[in-house]
């Protein structure tokens, strides 16, 4: 059984939103500025958020007028605006072009080089995203958003004791803030438990595990992880550039860094962890485990953590389960007697079920998934998880991928569920 979970900067995206906005639209201009008085028109409309018309006209104005400090602010600013809405909507590509557009018209403001390493950082771009924000930390080193995206970057980058120290600085300029000490607590419990672990790597995989692991065991896995790569990049169409960073625990130590109820066999939040630490050989069931860990991979990184979760959990078990295949028993209990789990009561989180109830939710969700890839094929959830990368709802992502069958996510579910009261019937 296992459980993934989302990164904590992501679950903690509502809250920098309303930063960005500070930061891209109320700041209006670059320290210093001019008052703006003129490029009115398209200044006008980009602030009626009529972003490429507004750019369209400023771009005009700027090559006419390529000295009036007012055009070149409002152009940098309608910008970095764009690519304001774009984060916002986790369309990071889209986001940085604008903000690069920005920061070459004012290559010193610290907003548009935080907003660049902020979009390449989510990217997974993370030599741009270091040397964006640190070149953002050199003009400003008083900026709590600075020093805590610098810190996400440094902890993903394997560099805990840097971030650290970001984060407990960023902490003294904003005290209290409840992201900056969680992620501080986070860091500091899986800094001392990883501070002694032993590490490998791979071709796509950078390893630290406990000293009682056996080094060939440790490498096996990287092994396993490495067929399913190939495996859920063929069916998925990605194969992540960024190299993945893997855990392998006693359960004691497993249990302290990611705080996960006791039935969980595995654990994805950026990094992919794993209470194997007292084992010694690769078993069918751990073979299950690691391609279900190794999906949730891939399908973070094409919905940029925008997925329902029994969506997430029913592909992952989709690949578990071509390696280890569990019984049914209480989906088909469920199912007898009517007590199926209402699908979008499943979209966030099973962490606090019991044994007995996340086995349900999580064979409920590889029930539907498995309909929906027998049904539509692949190349129809491919595009659902592409449409949830773009910032839409399960709703409107299934809807665009099935318009073919003219179909929403309450139809998708209740022709699932005819499917599996016919197949009830019949036994």
């Amino acid at each position: 059984m296992t459980i993934s979970v989302r990164k904590i900067c992501c679950m903690s995206g509502a809250l920098f939103a309303v930063w960005f906005f500070l930061l891209t639209i109320a700041s209006a201009q670059p320290p210093g500025s001019e008052p703006v008085t003129q490029g009115g028109d398209g200044h006008e409309l980009a602030q009626r958020g009529e972003y490429e018309k507004g750019i369209e006209q400023l771009r005009k104005e700027y090559l006419l007028f390529p000295l009036k400090l007012a055009i070149k602010k409002n152009l940098a600013e309608a910008y970095a605006a764009f690519g304001h809405q774009f984060l916002k909507q986790k369309r990071y590509e889209q986001a940085d072009e604008n903000f690069i557009k920005a920061e070459e018209l004012y290559p010193e403001e610290v907003k548009y080089l935080l907003l660049r390493g902020i979009s390449n950082y989510y990217l997974k771009k993370y030599d741009v995203a270091r040397y964006e924000l640190e070149s953002a930390k050199n003009l400003k080193d008083d900026s709590a958003e600075v020093l805590y995206y610098l810190g996400l970057v440094q902890f993903d980058t394997d560099h805990r004791l840097e971030a650290i120290a970001l984060w407990e600085q960023a902490l003294k300029l904003s005290p209290g803030r409840s992201e900056i000490v969680e992620l501080l607590n986070k860091s500091r419990k899986e800094n001392s438990v990883e501070a002694k672990m032993d590490r490998g790597h791979s071709s796509r995989f950078d390893l630290t595990y406990d000293s009682g692991v056996d080094t060939e065991f440790a490498l096996a896995i990287l092994e396993v992880l490495e067929s399913a790569a190939n495996l859920v990049g063929a069916e998925l169409g990605l194969f992540p550039e960024a190299r993945i960073p893997v855990g392998i625990y006693k359960r004691a130590d497993y249990k302290t860094v990611t705080d996960s109820p006791d039935w969980s066999g595995g654990f994805y939040d950026g990094k992919i962890r794993l209470p194997f630490g007292a084992l010694n050989e690769i078993t069918p069931p751990m073979r299950g485990v690691l391609y279900h860990e190794y999906a949730h991979v891939v399908v973070f990184e094409m919905t940029r953590g925008n997925c329902p979760l029994w969506l997430n959990e029913g592909i992952a078990e989709m690949f578990g389960r071509m390696q280890y295949s569990r019984s049914l028993q209480e989906f088909g209990r469920a199912a007898r007697t009517g007590k199926l789990i209402e699908i979008r009561s499943m979209e966030v989180d099973f962490s606090g079920l019991s044994s007995s109830a996340a086995s349900l939710a999580y064979q409920q969700s590889y029930a539907l998934v498995k309909y929906m890839v027998a049904t539509y094929g692949w190349h129809r959830v491919r595009l659902i998880l592409s449409g949830l990368g773009e910032g839409l709802t399960f709703d409107a992502a299934a809807t665009a991928a099935l318009k073919d069958y003219n179909l929403n996510y309450d139809a998708l579910v209740n022709e699932w569920r005819s499917s599996v009261e016919r197949e009830m019937a019949g036994r």
